[in-house]
């Protein structure tokens, strides 16, 4: 008979630190939470960065975030030592993961918001575009052909 493993947790050889990957987790990642709070409190003093395309970016965005999408920035736009912020579309992209990989390793400090414009949106932040209403946002499969 086949002996399956748990797929949720599974057995791995060797010490596994829980605690030190959470805590690097938190290192690299911020929520909707924490980013209502800095605006709410004027705190923002990093930039925000959204990495869909320019169209998306038009309809709806965080007040305040620049558009670059994919990460890419042109040559000497912020210090490297200035903090970044990037988001996407929401928990099923990758845009502001693979932007935050890209960022890192051009020296940047970069940090991920999870979560994304969909649940910027469901916790009813504010916006800025040309469609500020609460309808839900998601990527659409049709557009690859455009």
């Amino acid at each position: 008979m086949k002996q399956y493993k748990s797929q949720v947790f599974p057995k791995t050889e060797g010490p596994f630190d829980e605690a030190d990957y959470f805590s690097k987790k938190l290192f690299h990642e911020s929520d909707i939470a924490d980013l209502a709070f800095d605006f709410f409190h004027d705190l923002v003093d990093y930039s925000v960065i959204d990495v869909r395309s320019k169209e998306d970016y038009k309809k709806v965005h965080i007040p305040g975030a620049l558009s670059y999408p994919s990460g890419i920035l042109p040559k000497d736009t912020f210090p490297k030592d200035s903090p970044i912020l990037v988001y996407c579309w929401g928990p099923s992209c990758n845009g502001a993961t693979k932007s935050a990989a890209k960022l890192t390793a051009q020296g940047y400090r970069v940090k991920e918001l999870i979560g994304g414009i969909e649940y910027w949106l469901k916790e009813n932040c504010p916006v800025e575009g040309r469609d500020t209403s609460r309808e839900a946002l998601y990527w659409q499969y049709a557009f690859l052909n455009r």
